[in-house]
């Protein structure tokens, strides 16, 4: 594959990279730039792991070329918060504790911080739906909705 200039706005950041354009943006990601939130699950765009927002919309970058990301702005897991200041979908999940093995949390985090950008008070059965592609193999459905709910505000009582 012919190797090319490409140039990234990632996590509000601009960068040039060399890559082929084929090449699967979840590789430049984690490979080029170090931004390990997105994980490599099955690398058929079905388990959500890879997930990360192009121009607002979740997206499984495992099945997406690096190619046509140019000019396009792409947010990770990395680019929400910090650890002093998580966003709130972030926050929710820990309030919650919608974790277990953790490994489905970046597609999960991801999904839900799209799917409040254009439905800000889902349902229990919308938000079901948006993340009805991503796989959790751990069990912590129950704690994950919950999370949603309460990154929607939804639920705001505080975590025992």
């Amino acid at each position: 594959m012919t190797q090319t200039l490409i140039r990234l706005t990632v996590n509000g950041r601009i960068h040039e990279i060399t890559a082929a354009p084929q090449t699967p943006l979840l590789y430049v990601l984690r490979n080029d730039l170090a931004l390990n939130g997105p994980k490599y699950g099955c690398g058929l765009g079905e388990c959500g792991t890879c997930t990360v927002l192009i121009d607002g919309l979740a997206a499984r970058s495992c099945v997406i070329p690096v190619g046509g990301c140019a000019g396009r702005d792409i947010l990770t897991l990395e680019g929400l918060g910090t650890r002093d200041k998580p966003d709130v979908v972030q926050q929710a999940f820990i309030d919650e504790q919608a974790a277990q093995c953790g490994y489905c949390l970046n597609g999960m985090i991801m999904t839900t911080k799209a799917l409040l950008a254009i439905n800000p008070q889902p349902t229990e059965q919308e938000a079901l739906a948006a993340l009805r592609y991503n796989l959790c193999r751990c069990g912590t459905h129950v704690e994950i909705l919950r999370a949603v709910m309460r990154a929607s505000g939804q639920i705001t009582e505080a975590v025992d």
